[in-house]
């Protein structure tokens, strides 16, 4: 059976990763389809929409729902696994927390994406705290404007 071959690839690749050892230490079930989100996001280069999530594991397995990669999805972020960021395109992606904190500049004319590191923001960080005693969260951000190409022209 398809499923089943599906299914054991799946178990090896997440005994490798650590949101799977995650999962099973907090006692979530690793079900079929859980299984699969994890797969795809692990996989995916850059960040990836729920719904391209979806079509990954739909495409592996007919039956899935898209309610239960959202669900997952959750799970993921509560549990730290993932994170989240609307890049200004309407659509939140997400990609795996191991792959460290990092932030965006995003062009709003040509839509151009700029990795930024975490460390560029800690002057901003610094700011906050010393000057408003707020503790801001600026693990994964996006900052809008028009990138070097867009300004001249």
């Amino acid at each position: 059976m398809q499923i089943v071959a599906i299914i054991s690839e799946l178990c090896y690749n997440l005994v490798v990763m650590s949101c799977g050892h995650t999962l099973k230490g907090k006692g979530y079930r690793l079900t079929p389809q859980r299984m699969m989100v994890v797969d795809a996001l692990h996989s995916a280069d850059e960040h990836v929409s729920a719904e391209e999530i979806y079509a990954q594991v739909k495409a592996r397995y007919p039956y899935a729902n898209i309610s239960t990669v959202y669900r997952t999805l959750e799970l993921l972020k509560e549990l730290g696994l993932v994170t989240e960021i609307a890049l200004g395109d309407g659509c939140v992606r997400f990609h795996p927390a191991e792959r460290g904190h990092h932030h965006h500049l995003v062009c709003q004319k040509c839509g151009r994406l700029i990795d930024l590191p975490e460390s560029a923001l800690n002057p901003l960080e610094e700011t906050l705290t010393d000057m408003y005693q707020f503790k801001a969260d600026l693990k994964h951000m996006a900052v809008f404007g028009l990138c070097s190409k867009c300004q001249g022209g």
